[in-house]
């Protein structure tokens, strides 16, 4: 019997922009499928650009077809209103593709550097570069975007200890 492959939705929340790529796992081997990010406006307000997020991850999931979904745990910075709009921004990342019922898992950010780049505290630059090497038809539009391709690809690698860990409780 032949592996199935699994599609993967890893997405980077923010209020601005909410990035989002896609792989599959054939195994080890990673397969790009697409990458962007759903941009809010600053003038409307939060309650629209929920809304607006809501939507775009609503279409992204309709269009691909995911099977499992990954979203980057929210870091608190010294900026205590930012951090909570970025908190709201996360609860619809992960409420979304949940209500579309998939799992979805959570990743530290340094999990996903370590994963993508092999060190925990791996710049930008560095992960878009590894995503090149990682997969070479990718050409993300944004580091949103590259930031949730390196979100799915550490579930892509992380998945099976996941699994197990759900299977055993």
């Amino acid at each position: 019997m032949g592996r199935r492959l699994i599609r993967i939705l890893g997405i980077d929340p923010g209020l601005r922009r909410t990035g989002w790529g896609l792989v599959e796992a054939d195994g080890n081997r990673l397969i790009y499928v697409g990458c962007g990010s759903v941009e809010t406006r600053e003038r409307d307000d939060l309650g629209e650009r929920l809304v607006a997020i809501h939507d775009g991850l609503a279409r992204i999931i309709d269009e691909f077809r995911p099977d499992e979904a990954a979203v980057e745990n929210t870091f608190v910075n010294a900026n205590a209103a930012a951090t909570l709009k970025l908190g709201q921004a996360r609860g619809i990342a992960m409420l979304v593709p949940a209500r579309a019922g998939l799992s979805v898992c959570e990743y530290a950010p340094n999990v996903i550097k370590k994963t993508v780049v092999g060190a925990g505290h791996g710049d930008k630059g560095q992960i878009r570069m590894m995503i090149g090497v990682l997969l070479p038809k990718a050409d993300p539009p944004s580091e949103d975007a590259a930031d949730a391709l390196a979100i799915a690809i550490t579930h892509a690698h992380h998945r099976q200890s996941v699994m197990l860990k759900v299977a055993g409780r």
